[in-house]
């Protein structure tokens, strides 16, 4: 049976869109850092959950996590990346802005929206984490979890957070926390009227292979989705 879950992974995706190609100067490796490096095959679940979205869309152009009327330096449409490297030569007018939302991120959320209904129970926003901050932060410089939950905002109930919170502590023997350093970001707060949401952060350090965090994650929302949806994992 398929886990009652959402995953979205919003940041895994490594394309400049073609709206965006003239303006852009960052090199591949650029565009992959500012991703979430080896999310494609740490969150590869599709066929164990009940709903599944992701991008080819790199966060550097398009940020998904972010509100869509956000227009900081670290918005929804960048200037720069996390790691302060220039995203453009010069940056796009603003109707390639206004294209890069109504083609990329409304459907998006469009699709986040459409997929919250039974037999989904909770969506899992689905992320990694450099393993010490960056220099935009929170908490540059500093050694990060290896697992980060959030539910900031009351998001989903402070007993599944914690539930989840047990299951990746019996899957690694490693620090895992609670809305530090991370509180949740726009995909949870927007979504959480329409259902219970989480997100999760697995850090890049190598206490793992990418096939190996994986496994874990998968084994983790299975104990997690045991506790809390016990009837709906049983088949009751």
């Amino acid at each position: 049976m398929k886990l009652p879950l959402l995953l979205s992974v919003p940041h895994a995706g490594l394309q400049v869109p073609p709206e965006a190609a003239p303006y852009c100067v960052l090199t591949p490796r650029r565009i992959e850092e500012d991703g979430d490096e080896g999310a494609a095959e740490i969150y590869d679940l599709a066929p164990e959950v009940e709903a599944y979205r992701t991008t080819e869309i790199a966060r550097c152009i398009v940020d998904l996590n972010r509100g869509h009327d956000d227009r900081r330096p670290d918005g929804v449409v960048k200037t720069h990346t996390c790691l302060e490297a220039p995203v453009y030569g010069r940056f796009p007018p603003r109707e390639v802005v206004d294209a890069l939302l109504s083609r990329y991120h409304l459907p998006y959320h469009r699709e986040l929206t459409r997929l919250a209904r039974p037999p989904v129970r909770c969506g899992i926003d689905c992320h990694t984490m450099l393993a010490k901050g960056p220099p935009i932060g929170p908490g540059p410089g500093l050694e990060r979890p290896w697992v980060c939950l959030s539910n900031g905002e009351g998001t989903c109930p402070q007993p599944w957070v914690e539930a989840l919170q047990r299951c990746f502590r019996e899957v690694w023997d490693g620090p895992v926390q609670v809305n530090d350093p991370f509180k949740g970001g726009f995909i949870t707060r927007r979504h959480a009227s329409e259902m219970p949401w989480i997100q999760l952060e697995i850090s890049r350090a190598p206490f793992a292979t990418n096939r190996q965090k994986r496994q874990g994650v998968l084994e983790a929302l299975q104990g997690f989705c045991s506790e809390v949806f016990p009837a709906v994992v049983s088949g009751q």
